[in-house]
């Protein structure tokens, strides 16, 4: 079965699970915007303004990864704190309004 619903045995009155596309557009526009802002921001952090060669020679070839690590790593832990502060906000509106 595929990720939106259908398959190779779907038949034609089987209709597409609107929720997953939903679902699916939503993560592709959200790493679509995340490889965006780290391509702009270690762009303007590595490659010098003068573009001298063709090439990223080995200054800028480092910084680069160094960049794209450390977005991954603020991006992974932003995530991580977001989610624990979806739960607890979840756990605490079980029980009523929660704190403020």
């Amino acid at each position: 079965m595929s990720f939106l619903g259908g398959g190779r045995g779907a038949t034609p009155t089987s209709g597409v699970n609107m929720e997953k596309i939903e679902m699916a557009i939503t993560e592709l526009d959200t790493v679509t915007d995340f490889f965006n802002r780290m391509v702009q921001s270690c762009h303007a952090k590595c490659i010098s303004a003068r573009y001298a060669d063709a090439d990223l020679n080995k200054g800028e070839s480092v910084c680069i990864d160094r960049c794209v690590a450390k977005f991954n790593d603020v991006q992974k832990k932003v995530g991580e704190k977001l989610q624990s502060r979806g739960q607890a906000n979840a756990g605490g509106a079980a029980g009523g309004f929660g704190s403020f």
